[in-house]
């Protein structure tokens, strides 16, 4: 056991402890949790990173973010989280990690360990993870998608619901009055005009035909879309080019 790592134990340890008497000391107000809770999920910039959604076998699968969850949890108050990993093997390709909850006024805590495999699931089949970066964003995604179920099970389910419903209608009243179906057209329209993106690629890319998008679909469309006016994304990294087939370039029915 090194001198630094001494130390570095003894800190974490004194850390806990000032935390725990904290709590203890200055107790949390439901009032003010729910008052922050309800300001923050008003907002439309939390609204718009609220839920995720991603297509599975011919489905959409949708719930509350971990975006939500870290907000959820600074409103809450008296909560610590974090995600890290345990160990690295490189030779075996994976990584043990563990996420965790703890709420320190009510010492309910939350944990998971798990193991992380350097690879990533591709249409062409499992595809393993050599840079050092594509390991740590894999790692970084995985963890935060267990820190968000840790979270949300230290905390109350009446105020992860009335945070959800207030961000849901953050998303309707962003229509400016506009339909749903006239916000997607419009939604369209823009990726057209402005990066060259059809409507084919923008369904392939929610999962869905354009007349049964969402409000969180079009939340999504304009992440995506602000992110692509940053330069954080390349339009083809977010829309992969239509394949077309030999049956269309022909312009004949195959065989």
């Amino acid at each position: 056991l090194g001198q630094a790592t001494a130390v570095e134990q003894s800190r974490a340890v004194a850390e806990v402890q000032a935390a725990v008497v904290v709590a203890q000391q200055v107790p949390r107000s439901i009032h003010t949790a729910v008052a922050a809770m309800r300001e923050s999920c008003a907002q439309k910039g939390l609204a718009e990173r609220a839920f995720y959604r991603y297509p599975r076998g011919g489905n959409t699968i949708t719930g509350p973010s971990v975006h939500l969850a870290r907000e959820l949890a600074r409103c809450w108050g008296n909560v610590q989280y974090g995600v890290s990993e345990l160990r690295r093997d490189d030779i075996a390709g994976e990584s043990e990690m563990q996420a965790f909850a703890w709420d320190v006024q009510t010492n309910t805590r939350n944990s998971l360990v798990f193991i992380v495999p350097h690879s990533r699931d591709t249409q062409q089949g499992r595809k393993p993870l050599g840079e050092l970066r594509d390991v740590y964003e894999n790692n970084a995604n995985q963890g935060a998608r267990r820190l968000r179920e840790t979270i949300f099970a230290i905390l109350p389910p009446w105020f992860t619901e009335e945070a959800k419903d207030l961000c849901n209608a953050a998303l309707r009243e962003d229509g400016d009055g506009k339909p749903l179906a006239t916000r997607a057209a419009d939604a369209v329209r823009w990726f057209g005009s402005q990066f060259g993106v059809s409507q084919g690629q923008m369904e392939t890319k929610l999962g869905r035909k354009v007349d049964r998008w969402t409000e969180h679909d079009l939340a999504q469309v304009r992440i995506i879309g602000k992110s692509l006016q940053r330069g954080e994304v390349a339009v083809d990294e977010e829309f992969p080019p239509e394949r077309v087939t030999a049956a269309e370039v022909t312009g004949k029915a195959p065989d």
